[in-house]
């Protein structure tokens, strides 16, 4: 287990689909101490700002000097600049610095990841969605559109 991955010890869903990307659930404040100290660099959100949160987010990243970045996903099919704007800075980011991406459950942030995992991790269709039901996705909606996304940037 990377250090990464044992800073968000007991945040649900916790995952490790890529060295260096850390996923999950809404974290603790504990945890957001522990990713300092673990190295983390980034921490992207995909919560809409109005949602209920246990810390106050962005502040206590920012406070513990890592960057925060929210880019909001609903609970169904969003569209698909959304979808590009994640993979854009999982390109831009991961293998550079470490992350830690989340929402509430890991259902959003694993499905949305999946065309980062398909188009630039060269995962299969069908071990880029396991990654993301490890990662605690169970919106077949929001699976449906990321490998819809997946194809058009193929076509």
């Amino acid at each position: 287990m990377s250090d990464l991955l044992d800073a968000i010890a007991g945040v649900a869903n916790a995952s490790e689909p890529v060295p260096g990307l850390v996923t999950g659930g809404q974290p603790q404040t504990a945890h957001i101490a522990a990713l300092k100290r673990a190295g983390c660099a980034l921490v992207l959100d995909c919560r809409d700002p109005m949602e209920p949160r246990p810390l106050r987010e962005p502040e206590d990243v920012v406070r513990a000097g890592i960057e925060y970045v929210c880019i909001p996903v609903g609970p169904g099919r969003g569209d698909d600049e959304t979808l590009r704007r994640i993979r854009e800075l999982m390109q831009t980011n991961v293998g550079q610095r470490k992350v830690f991406y989340h929402c509430a459950s890991g259902n959003r942030c694993g499905a949305t990841l999946i065309p980062y995992l398909m188009l630039d991790q060269k995962l299969t269709e069908e071990d880029a969605v396991n990654a993301a039901l490890r990662m605690g996705t169970r919106s077949q909606e929001l699976i449906d559109w990321a490998l819809e996304y997946v194809k058009k940037q193929q076509e």
